[in-house]
């Protein structure tokens, strides 16, 4: 190879050995797409050198924001089936598939090695019948994985829990060997929920089970997994609504099972004294602890320093590591208590059981409401609540889900800090009814480069205007809209101004609250593929 002119190298001038470094650090279906049959000697790197112990037949394209479509071409699909196949019965580990792979590598090879297995974008009843069947993946299932992830599509708009509940008890009554079980956390910002409000006691549960990783719809079924699943020493649980205790779990009694908890609920709760707390006292033996909680309170202070300590962590004597991060507004109408400051919230961790912390507090005197972020550092969620409009920033750079919520305006000045602020942000929700002050915009440019979903169901239609508008707002990779159709309407006056359809050049959802004339949303969004009212 001539290192002499490098402006002229490609990647047919890269010897092997670097060559298949780079195969094996990218997707194996995508390394499939773009190299096959190039020449012969790729073909031969690819179908004889590549590592197939941990096999992904994945590869992900983005529909909308809730619709990412995962299957391969069957012609392509073929092909790699008929060229790997020897090698799959011998070294295959760990396996990552779709629907329409699975049969093409599970149904005539035996991989007796198998013990990882991922199942992506399966559809719920598809999952169902095959655990139900006497099939492959039954077998699979029942004899030799350990370790298995489950992702299916979802849909915020669909309410009913019961198939993914079923399929989570069939898993759990199949596999006898299971170590580790994720069900529907393969990606955050796509989270299936189960229910076990019509699930019975668990009676069969394979007690090799230590691992396991689950989006609940209510703080009721966290009750139930903590109760049934005594093996587990590692509960990672994302939870729709904590709201109003309605099983027959007593939330009582030590639990010393549990070395590793995850608690993560996104939407308000007026529960977090009388559910989450006691829970939290129970587990005495915790090495570590991770909490995300949104709390609303009445007649009553901050979740500081002090009340964590001393409703929670002084019970936890074994906890070496605490991962946070509690939202707190307070409305206390007109009852006056006076609500500690940014630095008293601060000094309140002082001395208890936490290392570097950061807080931020907003008190709004006109109507006796107050909020308060205490985090630890460095900031380790993807999702970040109640931003208001005198929020510093900093500390953020990896959130990719902001909601932004308020009781004074948001200036065209707090967009570009935050745009600056958060450059990895995909979904962005604005709640404020307060007209801007500033209706005339400075001359920087607002860019959200990775945006996929904007909410402003919410929001004032000066926010609206401004998002929508190219001259404002740079919006390349907007997917979904989430707005009412008034707000739609008005700001594109009845879909006839140019200027506000370029930020919806790629747009595919339209998430609105009223039935509009489809020919004529798809006239104005020509690549519009779906409408959610």
């Amino acid at each position: 190879m001539n290192l002499s002119n490098s402006s002229s190298l490609n990647l047919l001038d890269l010897p092997n050995e670097i060559l298949l470094l780079i195969f094996n650090k990218l997707n194996t279906v995508d390394v499939f797409y773009s190299l096959i049959d190039i020449n012969d000697r790729f073909n031969q790197l690819l179908f004889s050198s590549l590592d197939i112990s941990h096999f992904d037949m994945t590869t992900m394209s983005m529909e909308s924001y809730y619709d990412r479509a995962f299957s391969i071409d069957d012609a392509l699909l073929a092909r790699i089936y008929k060229e790997l196949s020897p090698r799959l019965s011998h070294e295959l580990t760990q396996l990552t598939v779709e629907e329409n792979s699975m049969e093409y590598i599970l149904k005539n090879t035996a991989c007796p090695k198998l013990h990882s297995l991922s199942l992506v974008n399966f559809q719920e009843e598809t999952l169902l019948q095959s655990l139900t069947a006497n099939s492959i993946l039954r077998l699979l299932l029942a004899q030799q994985i350990t370790h298995l992830t489950i992702d299916v599509p979802y849909d915020p708009q669909i309410e009913s829990y019961d198939v993914l509940s079923n399929v989570f008890l069939l898993i759990l009554s199949l596999c006898e060997r299971l170590v580790y079980l994720n069900v529907g956390q393969v990606y955050s910002d796509c989270n299936a929920f189960i229910s076990t409000d019509n699930l019975p006691p668990l009676n069969c549960v394979p007690a090799t089970l230590t691992t396991l990783k689950i989006n609940v719809a209510t703080f009721d079924d966290c009750l139930y997994l903590v109760e049934y699943l005594k093996s587990l020493s590692t509960l990672i649980v994302n939870v729709k609504k904590i709201a109003l205790k309605l099983s027959n779990i007593r939330n009582t009694g030590e639990i010393r099972n549990l070395k590793c908890f995850s608690l993560i609920s996104i939407d308000y709760t007026i529960h977090y004294d009388d559910q989450v707390v006691p829970l939290l006292r129970r587990m005495i033996d915790l090495n570590e602890l991770t909490l995300f909680l949104t709390v609303l309170e009445s007649f009553s202070t901050y979740v500081d320093g002090v009340r964590l300590y001393n409703e929670i962590l002084v019970y936890l004597r074994k906890l070496n590591k605490f991962t946070f991060s509690i939202n707190t507004g307070v409305i206390n109408e007109n009852v006056i208590i006076d609500l500690p400051s940014q630095r008293d919230v601060i000094q309140s961790f002082m001395g208890r059981k936490s290392e570097q912390i950061g807080a931020y507090v907003d008190y709004r005197k006109h109507d006796n409401v107050g909020i308060s972020r205490v985090y630890s550092l460095p900031y380790q969620f993807e999702y970040l609540a109640m931003v208001g409009s005198s929020f510093p920033g900093g500390a953020f750079r990896n959130v990719q889900y902001l909601l932004m919520s308020d009781g004074n305006s948001f200036e065209h000045s707090l967009f570009v800090f935050i745009s600056q602020e958060r450059p990895l942000l995909k979904r962005l929700q604005i709640d404020n009814c307060h007209p801007q002050k500033m209706k005339t915009h400075a001359p920087a440019l607002i860019k959200f480069p990775y945006l996929i979903l904007l909410d402003l169901t919410s929001a004032h239609l000066d926010y609206v205007e401004q998002f929508l508008c190219d001259k404002v707002t740079c919006l390349p990779s907007l997917l979904d809209l989430c707005i009412t159709y008034e707000l739609l309407t008005t700001v594109t006056n009845n879909f006839t101004n140019e200027s506000m359809r370029r930020n919806c050049a790629q747009l595919k959802r339209l998430h609105t609250s009223s039935t509009i004339h489809a020919d004529k949303l798809h006239h104005y969004f020509p690549l519009l593929r779906r409408i959610s009212y």
